[in-house]
Formats: structure tokens, sequence, C-alpha cells
């Protein structure tokens, strides 16, 4: 509970979200000098993204853990499924990941189990990830000061007249063989909240200190604290209050925040890691879903707090030397013989019977996969939003002579959100381009159709304007036109996914992700069929990028 004496000296400032667009449900980490955020990637691959930092302010990619199918098995998954809430830590020698690989929920039950899986170091080999239990969600690990190492989750209770979250439950593990200890027990119902899940524990001074998530993942989020000498409790809550909120502030830049983790530097500075939205209007839809935010953290009365415990943007940063790393490519020529991490695949893992960059090289080849409903076969590959205004640009070779084929650039939340810009044929209009909307799962064709018989090439782009999107063509990459008009991009967003059951009491569907752009590819045949892109370019702002493969792009 130290404050660092050089409290001057700063690595710089902080400035939330320190990972802008779909990274929610952050669990950090240190190791050393070194700083690790981990978090949940849902239907999504590679399962659990990893950023890197040596000061707190800095934070560079690493990729995902979960990366091939022995590590993580997505196929089938409904939307909102797979990955949830992962925790990271370090003992003995070895990172340790556990986490949910939800394979259903909502409608009274849930089918959640949990995996523990083991590296030397934080870019593997990671081991072949162990079965755990499947009580509940949001696991995390806590390795205790004795040697002895415990698993706490939520526990779900599935009876009609209870509450889904009936608290946090804790076992021994034992991380040599991977098996449980002893038997069970609840050791924190939560408070009038509700919605009590995402335990992490701490030691310090003598106390426990159990960080748990509250109110649920939307407007009423929060971090609550609780504290005990024992482990296995009882537990008392911070008379203070939560730890961090934004529910009684709408105005707020950032909100729904919660679900919070603990960091502390060599010198005592203590932070919070937490996930937190960004509505494009007051309380309204979050495009670019629940990101990762960092507060300072003060030790008040034996409690760790944030000022004012609310969320703030511009939070100060430790006594670090600055380190900052080389800014990303604003452009990706698909040279590399694998994907960026900046890069994420739908339900299964990128290898050379879908995805290749080596077949042709300099172009990232996508066979087409199933279709815009299936879940075992899709063939995306898109990356996250991560600013109110930006623009993805591509550039496209495909040919299809049936309309069971169609190629181009989405954007996309899930099966029944989602806007595409695609090629396609039929027998009265030949090939084509234009876009297809899908809202709830209604899909339209929007707008006027453009012939583009004979072209060998399309350039296509996206261009977000808050809650706008809008959809432009060019043969040549020069003289570009609109195709398909003004389209709502907030309808790409949590809050819109999210629906309850004809009787409005149960989940049906939650939106826990975010919105990407992406390059889709769909053979309904199931016969072969491939495109083509040459080059992908995202940027903040809604000027179109003019230099495809030129110096200043990248």
């Amino acid at each position: 509970m130290r404050t660092s004496p050089l409290a001057g000296a700063r690595a710089g400032t902080i400035t939330n979200p320190i990972l802008p667009g779909f990274h929610p449900d952050p669990s950090i980490l240190r190791v050393g000098e070194d700083y690790y955020t981990a978090t949940s990637t849902f239907e999504w691959s590679p399962g659990v993204l990893l950023h890197h930092s040596r000061d707190l302010v800095h934070w560079r990619p690493l990729g995902g853990v979960l990366d091939r199918s022995r590590l993580l098995d997505l196929t089938g998954h409904r939307d909102g499924a797979g990955v949830w809430a992962p925790d990271l830590s370090y003992a003995r020698g070895l990172f340790h990941l556990i986490f949910t690989n939800v394979e259903n929920y909502a409608e009274g039950f849930w089918d959640t189990p949990n995996y523990v899986s083991t590296a030397p170091t934080i870019h593997g080999p990671w081991s072949d990830p162990a079965a755990i239990h499947s009580m509940g969600f949001d696991p995390s690990l806590f390795h205790d000061g004795d040697g002895r190492s415990w698993v706490l989750s939520t526990l779900s209770d599935w009876r009609p007249d209870r509450h889904a979250f009936a608290g946090i439950v804790l076992q021994e593990l034992d991380t040599e063989e991977m098996r449980l200890l002893g038997e069970p027990r609840v050791i924190f119902e939560g408070t009038s909240a509700a919605v009590t899940e995402a335990p992490h524990l701490y030691r310090e001074n003598g106390w426990c200190y159990l960080v748990t998530a509250e109110g649920g993942t939307q407007w009423d989020h929060q971090v609550t604290v609780a504290r005990s000498r024992r482990i296995t409790g009882p537990y008392e809550v911070d008379p203070a209050g939560p730890m961090l909120s934004s529910r009684e502030d709408p105005s707020l830049p950032l909100q729904k925040a919660g679900h919070g983790s603990l960091v502390a530097t060599p010198d005592g500075e203590w932070y919070l890691a937490h996930l937190a939205s960004r509505p494009l209007t007051e309380r309204g839809r979050c495009v670019r879903g629940r990101e990762t935010a960092l507060q300072r953290v003060e030790w008040t009365d034996g409690w760790p707090r944030v000022e004012g415990g609310v969320p703030h943007v511009v939070v100060p940063g430790p006594d670090l030397e600055p380190h900052p790393w080389p800014a990303a490519a604003a452009e990706d020529g698909f040279d590399s013989p694998t994907l960026g991490p900046e890069w994420s695949t739908l339900r299964r893992h990128p290898d050379e019977g879908w995805v290749s960059l080596t077949e042709r090289p300099g172009h990232l080849r996508v066979h087409g996969g199933q279709s815009p409903s299936g879940t075992r076969r899709p063939s995306l590959v898109a990356r996250r939003v991560q600013h109110e205004r930006c623009v993805m640009e591509t550039a496209m070779e495909f040919s299809t002579g049936t309309f069971q084929r169609m190629a181009g650039l989405t954007a996309y939340y899930n099966m029944r959100q989602w806007h595409y810009l695609r090629v396609g044929f039929d027998e009265r209009d030949g090939l084509f381009a234009g876009v297809l909307s899908s809202d709830r799962g209604r899909v339209r064709e929007v707008g006027e159709r453009v012939d583009v018989s004979g072209w060998e090439r399309f350039h296509l782009r996206a261009q977000i304007d808050r809650a706008e999107l809008r959809f432009m063509l060019s043969r040549d990459g020069r003289e570009w036109a609109e195709v398909g008009g003004v389209l709502d991009a907030s309808i790409l967003s949590d809050d819109y996914a999210h629906e309850r059951s004809a009787d409005g009491r149960r989940i049906a569907l939650s939106g826990f992700t975010g919105a990407f752009l992406g390059l889709w590819v769909h053979d309904l045949t199931g016969t072969g069929c491939h495109a083509d892109f040459d080059h992908a370019i995202y940027h903040e702002g809604t000027a179109a990028p003019s230099c495809p493969g030129q110096p200043q792009c990248r």
C-alpha cells in the first residue's frame, strides 16, 4: 500500500481507453518489468488477446493465445458464446491462463466449461487446456504465498425461482495435476447490486481483497471490493460503496465501467484495469463495444479506491521510464506469411485450407465459406473498429457466375447485424456490386446495383462516421461512387444486439463484442471459390486513403 516517493516523475499520461475497440473483461498482470493484459474474444479467433506494456501508458498487441484447434474449438458456437473473461497469472515459473469456453448461455441453463493452460513464456508454447469445472464462468486463479492455488468463479444457478448469479465460489486447485481439491465453497454472495461475477483475489497487508463485477455489464455495471482476514471469508464490503461505476452520471465519456483487475508497480503504485464503453450519444449505442481502460488507485482507510469512484479519461501514469512502441502501419500489404495481430477470424482459426498468404504472395487469399448464418465454416477475416470515425479500404479480385458465390467488404457485428458491399451475380444483371444489410436477421438489398461486368479488380471502401456507414466502389482506385446510401452503423453494437425472450424475462441473445470491418467470402455451392485481396488499409477519420501501396500509408 505504498505510494511512490517519486510521484512527480511519470512515464506520461494514460489516455483511456488504453485498448480501444472490442477488448472487454481485462485481466492485468505484472511479471518483472512487463505488464500484460488478457481480454475476452467470444466467438472470434484467436482466443484471448494479449497486450504488452513496460510503462502502463504505451501498449502493443501480442496477438492471441488460443490460436489452434487443440487450444480452442469455436465450431458451432452461437453469437456471444466462446471465450469469456480470461484471467492471466504467473506462479512457479509459469504463466497460467484460465478461461471459459461458453457453449451455451441464457434461457435458464448455462454450459460453461473452464480450462487452464500454462506456458513458460508469454509467447508460449501453451499447453493443452485442462478442464477444471463447469460450475460457472469468469474464472480466475489466485496463487497464495504458501504455495497453494485457488480457483474462483461465479456459481450459476439454473433454477427458475433463484437468481442465476448465485455468488462467488472458491476451490483449491492442484496446479501440478490440474485437479480440484476439497469441496467448492461460496465465499461471497454479493451486494444488492446483484449479478455478482468476475472475481479476482489479492492479498495485501494481512487482508484478502476480493474484487468483483456487479450490476450487469450495461449501464449499471460496477466494481465492488470486499475483504476478509481469511481466504474463505466472511467478506465485508467497502463501506464507501463501489470502487468504480459510471451508473450515476450518464454524461461521463466512459460508461458501463466495471469488471476490474488490479496491478501494482514495483514501487507500490496501484492501477485498476477495467472495461468501459463510449456511447455515440448519452446512454446511446456503443459501436466500439466494451473497451479496456486503466485507473489510478489510492489506498484509503485500508481500501483500494479510485478518485471519485468514477472512470477518468486522463490518468496520471506511474513512476516508470517511458517505453513507447513503434506505431502500427495503416496499410497491410499482406506480404507476411501470417496474419498480423490486428486481424481476427470468425469461429475458426486461419489455416491454409481456407485462408492463405502464400498461395499468391502479396495477397490474402480467402476461400469461400458458409452463409452469413453459418456457425461452422465462415470465411471472414476482420479487424476491430477502434474509432468513432474511421475508414477501411481494400482491393479485391473475384469472379463468379452463380448467385451462390459472393465476396466483398463488410461492417459486421454478429450473424444478425451486418452490412455488406459484395460482388455477386444473377441471371438478370450478370456480375454486379451491391449492398446487403441484415437487421436482426432480416436481410434486404439496399440501393441500386452497379454493373461491374468486365472489371478485373474491385476497390472497396467502408467509411464510418459515428452512426453513419457509407460504402464506396471504384474500378481504378481513383474515381469512387457511393453504393447503398447511408446505412445505420449503430446497429453494430451490444446495445442493439441485446434481445430478450417474448415474455421479457429471459435473455434470448446478448451483445458482448463490438463492430468489425472485414473481408468476407461466401461459397454456398460448397464446391470451391476464392477472392484475392491485394491490401487493406484502416485509419482514423473519414478522409479517404489516398495512397494504397505508397510509403505514407505505412
